[in-house]
């Protein structure tokens, strides 16, 4: 059977506000990013995923949705999309698109009509409930952005859930008119061609029917992350949360394309793997795999990322197809994490193994996080957990992750003409696209030859993953016996024992040629050998 272009793609995410301005208000939209194509056809990319555009009243920057089938004014308008979409698709790109299918804005027509009253015909596209006997929340449950996950509606008497903020009720996904009006919103964008949606927190869609207080967290300490306090065993990624999955995947389905589907779910692999359903009753094209963010990042060690790769892969039935993740709009930047040496080793990592990467926009210059001043804090959860818990502390949360892309070395980083809604990193003068573009030997140049050496080399698609015995240190695996992967995550050398081969690509970028029996591996080098 043909492989499905998703079963490859390196899908790129743009956080649509940090891109690219073209109107000169400080934040980015269509426009912007339309106007940067020819950038991301150059970098080789095979995806985009947007991150939110839909109309908002922006609480949460889109992901307080008051409109799915309208696009937001700060971003353009729908014919700006359809622009967009069809010069996507002309340069031979697909466009992912985010869906928010839990929660919507307090000012959705769905959840206004909700809140009129309790006989109102929408009240049950929410989740409602009377108080506690002692009249506080109707259980222990707490909200991902701080403070309970529940709101008192002082109109009607009764309290609404949020798992984030209190502007973003949740939707009632045992309603089956709830799940046919998110249907239809699918359905608005798959018929104007977009390629698929990367569908958020689709693991918590559906809460306990019991509503049960969650149990307590043994290991959570005053000052901790308020959500930390329980297991959330009643909250997240409850039984029928796969029945809605498979619907959504039969909506997919109905089109052609190879319409797709990523689902953000942060769960262990035994309960992320199910998410693919089953070849008979398929579920998520692709089920985010998170853990090498999760668990490689705060202990990067060859050691460690060889067993969480080793864990997925023995992990995924035959049929299913793995993916990769390194950074996101809501984890601190890879080179921030890790230094810009292993950064370059991330990279080669990321887009050797087998299945689908997704890759974080700005990453491919080395982004680190943008310095927020305290008076220049966004992040709604950030700001609303300082002020739960009475704290002045300076915490940005999210902002520095989300900070202007980094175009050329002028005023705003050729990102605006004005200053923007976050402030550009400081070190925008010397890291820009502009300077590596330049620069035979930068980050950008050695995403770029990643990406050209991943489309041409025979065994970095489709061939199996194998693992491959290398000193401490190192981490090296072979696909398909005939390309293998050398990675050294220390700031030693190395010497790894191999078959004769020929070096593709270095991640210094300055070696080619043959290797008969040994390949000496610099500090912080990794090295793609073809072998012979």
């Amino acid at each position: 059977m043909a492989r499905k272009w998703w079963q490859d793609a390196v899908i790129y995410q743009i956080y649509p506000r940090s891109f690219q301005d073209s109107n000169g208000d400080g934040i980015g939209d269509l426009e912007g990013i339309r106007s940067r194509l020819g950038y991301l056809k150059d970098l080789g990319v095979d995806a985009i995923w947007l991150s939110p555009f839909y109309k908002s009243p922006m609480k949460d920057f889109g992901y307080d949705v008051s409109d799915y089938c309208a696009v937001d004014p700060i971003f353009g308008t729908l014919a700006d999309f359809d622009r967009l979409l069809e010069d996507t698709h002309k340069r031979g790109i697909k466009l992912i698109i985010d869906l928010v299918p839990n929660h919507t804005s307090d000012q959705h027509p769905w959840f206004v009509e909700s809140r009129a009253g309790r006989d109102s015909p929408k009240r049950d596209w929410y989740i409602w409930r009377d108080p506690a006997p002692d009249g506080g929340p109707p259980n222990n449950w707490m909200s991902f952005f701080g403070g309970p996950a529940w709101t008192f509606d002082a109109q009607t008497g009764q309290y609404y859930l949020h798992q984030f903020l209190p502007e973003q009720p949740d939707l009632n996904w045992r309603n089956p008119e709830v799940r046919a009006a998110m249907y239809d919103v699918m359905r608005f964008w798959l018929r104007r061609g977009v390629d698929g949606f990367r569908v958020d927190v689709m693991w918590l869609l559906v809460e306990d029917a019991l509503f049960r207080d969650e149990p307590e967290n043994p290991h959570w300490q005053p000052g901790m992350w308020d959500r930390g306090r329980h297991l959330h065993i009643y909250t997240e990624d409850q039984p029928e949360t796969h029945e809605i999955v498979r619907e959504m995947r039969q909506v997919l389905d109905e089109f052609d394309g190879d319409r797709m589907m990523v689902g953000e779910i942060y769960l262990p692999y035994e309960q992320l793997i199910p998410y693919y359903g089953t070849p008979e009753r398929p579920g998520c094209h692709l089920p985010f795999n998170f853990h090498l963010i999760t668990r490689g990042l705060s202990n990067w060690t060859a050691e460690n990322l060889r067993r969480i790769v080793e864990e997925y892969q023995a992990s995924l039935p035959a049929w299913a197809t793995p993916n990769w993740v390194l950074g996101n709009h809501d984890q601190h930047r890879l080179a921030s994490r890790i230094g810009h040496a292993q950064a370059r080793v991330a990279a080669m990592m990321l887009f050797t193994l087998p299945g689908s990467p997704t890759w974080y926009y700005g990453d491919e210059i080395g982004m680190v996080d943008g310095d927020i001043p305290p008076g220049k804090v966004q992040d709604p959860a950030a700001l609303r957990q300082r002020g739960l818990a009475g704290d002045q502390g300076l915490d940005p949360g999210r902002d520095p992750e989300r900070t202007p892309m980094q175009w050329t070395p002028f005023t705003y980083a050729g990102f605006s003409t004005v200053e923007p809604w976050l402030p550009v990193n400081p070190d925008y003068p010397e890291r820009n696209v502009e300077t590596q573009d330049a620069d035979p030997e930068s980050m950008l140049t050695l995403v770029r030859t990643l990406l050209v050496v991943r489309r041409e080399t025979p065994g970095l698609l489709e061939a199996p993953y194998e693992s491959y015995k290398a000193p401490e240190g190192v981490f090296a695996y072979l696909r398909g016996r005939v390309v293998l992967a050398a990675l050294n995550f220390t700031a030693e050398p190395k010497t790894l024992a191999v078959p004769p081969g020929e070096i593709l690509l270095s991640t210094h970028l300055d070696r080619y040629g043959v290797v008969e029996n040994a390949l000496e591996l610099r500090p912080n080098e990794g090295v793609i050998l073809r072998l012979q």
